[in-house]
């Protein structure tokens, strides 16, 4: 990296960037795509940040989350000297909002945040386009991905918003994101020959541990007394919305400084949590899943799943809020194996076939329908309608264009065949994340190494078992795991299979006795190495 840039960095920033991060950098500055496959706490922000300070235009970062992008506004502001940012949501009055599009438009900000849906909107992507977009960033760039556990219909839109805005370089970031997911975004956001950056998924700072329960009493009291005897900040994870409250009172009575958080609530109360959370005026924050990405506070000591997470991807990413200071950090999983029914719930569902039908109908065969017209031409609210369009959309029915939804090149002609398109490809997506649950039950009762388990899932490798996590110290953990490598020149990570049955398919893993691989229709399989080679199950591809 430019040597002016860098000392700019440490002047502006205070900071001294890795090689990892000057790369990625270089590459953007270079107007070349990037995709940075880095842990939490690595300092992915830092990347968009510091190529700001070189970049002639407007640097749009999009985020998910409307107090992420605040966290991020307000970080920035604490260095006087770094360009000024803005947010752009919903939740800002209106005077507020003009005010930031003042600033945009004439050139005094340079960092605009806002969330995917606000880029389905016209009148903002001309008016960012009119100013001049220097990069686009897709902050947690896996919820593009429908291989990602965290997929976001929203995000689907992008590709084409790219283009309209000009088509500047893009910067896509992750902390969650196998090869499969990788590949995806790339598609999806129409990258052109970007530079992929993965600089390995392990935590070692981390120590993972599973407690195993039969009842379900004895398992909340026993994440109550736990939380209760530890120190500092932490996050417990529930499954539902009640069961934040009664384990935040739970820690109350415990001493601990608790509160709940979850999607129901007001914007302004989460909002209230986030920020009392991040100053230290609460101790443990008892929440759903809707609380943490991107979560800028690296003193979080713990992170407790009081029920099982829906899949090591989202186990991962929670987990990953834990120790960002790189000081030791304690991740525990309550499990109880019935809990596992309750994600299997969750896993299901989709649009249903009349919603389906309906939006399909309403886009014309040589035409294009708005979406904000949608619910009108549909008769459908404007949640079930976006929903169902989206659900075509990711089924290669629909596909977003400059005047809006349109059908795709090759799309079935009738609305019962889109119907049964899209049926099949939410089938897809339940068989997947069903997949994912029963990786997660794996995670939870294997007596191998937890953290080779949880690298060898993204396709990263340890050699030898970690020595901290509780199948380590317990002595369980298997030391013969790959022991003589002899499958893993044949079947080594990350390449491309194809199955009899599940088609095509990418190696995750290889162990000792068995192979892990992601398939495109059927998720996560394990197979017996011995079925493997004497059945001629896969061949390389």
């Amino acid at each position: 990296m430019d040597t002016a840039l860098r000392s700019r960095a440490t002047d502006v920033f205070g900071w001294h960037l890795r090689p990892e991060q000057e790369t990625v950098i270089d590459a953007v500055l270079a107007r070349r795509d990037a995709l940075a496959v880095m842990p939490t706490g690595s300092g992915k922000s830092a990347i968009y940040q510091v190529a700001g300070l070189a970049l002639d235009g407007v640097l749009v970062v999009v985020s998910p989350l409307v107090a992420l992008q605040e966290d991020q506004v307000v970080g920035l502001e604490d260095h006087p000297d770094a360009p000024r940012a803005v947010t752009i949501n919903a939740t800002r009055a209106r005077r507020d909002l003009d005010e930031a599009w003042d600033a945009v438009e004439s050139g005094a900000a340079r960092y605009v945040f806002l969330a995917p849906e606000q880029l389905a909107k016209d009148d903002v992507v001309e008016r960012l386009r009119t100013a001049g977009v220097a990069l686009v960033t897709v902050d947690e760039a896996h919820c593009v991905s429908s291989w990602g556990h965290d997929f976001r219909p929203d995000y689907l839109v992008l590709g084409e918003v790219i283009e309209r805005l000009g088509r500047p370089p893009v910067l896509a970031m992750t902390a969650t994101g196998s090869s499969p997911v990788r590949s995806e975004i790339v598609e999806r956001l129409g990258m052109r020959d970007p530079l992929v950056l993965a600089t390995g998924f392990d935590r070692p700072e981390l120590r993972l541990e599973v407690v195993r329960h039969t009842d379900d009493d004895a398992k909340r009291q026993a994440v109550a007394e736990q939380v209760g005897a530890l120190d500092g900040a932490g996050i417990v994870y529930v499954a539902t919305r009640a069961e934040t409250l009664e384990y935040a009172d739970a820690l109350v009575e415990e001493g601990r400084r608790a509160a709940p958080y979850h999607a129901g609530l007001r914007v302004r109360d989460r909002e209230a949590v986030h920020h009392a959370f991040r100053d230290g005026e609460v101790d443990v924050v008892v929440a759903t899943s809707a609380f943490g990405m991107g979560i800028d506070k690296p003193d979080v000591r713990f992170v407790v799943h009081a029920d099982v997470p829906e899949s090591v991807d989202a186990y991962y990413q929670e987990v990953g809020r834990a120790g960002r200071d790189r000081q030791p950090g304690l991740a525990t999983l309550h499990y109880r194996a019935e809990d596992l029914g309750l994600r299997r719930f969750f896993a299901s569902g989709g649009p249903r076939p009349a919603s389906l039908r309906a939006v399909f109908d309403a886009v014309p065969a040589d035409g294009s329908v708005a979406r904000s017209d949608l619910p009108a031409a549909s008769g459908l609210s404007g949640r079930t309608a976006g929903r169902a369009a989206n659900a075509l959309v990711d089924a290669g029915v629909l596909v977003d264009e400059r005047d809006g939804l349109a059908r795709a090149a090759g799309a079935p002609a009738s609305a019962d065949a889109a119907v049964r398109a899209a049926s099949e490809r939410a089938e897809d997506r339940e068989r997947i994340e069903e997949s994912r649950i029963a990786m997660m039950r794996r995670f939870a009762e294997t007596d191998e190494c937890r953290r080779q388990f949880l690298l060898g899932y993204f396709g990263d490798e340890l050699p030898e078992p970690c020595g901290n996590c509780d199948t380590c110290t317990s002595g369980s953990a298997d030391e013969t795991h790959a022991a003589d490598g002899s499958h893993d020149a044949e079947w080594p990570p990350d390449a491309e299979v194809e199955h009899t049955e599940w088609g095509r398919g990418t190696v995750m893993s290889t162990e000792d006795d068995r192979l892990t691989v992601f398939f495109e229709s059927a998720g996560y399989r394990t197979l017996a190495l011995t079925d493997v080679v004497e059945r001629k199950l896969l061949e390389r591809v």
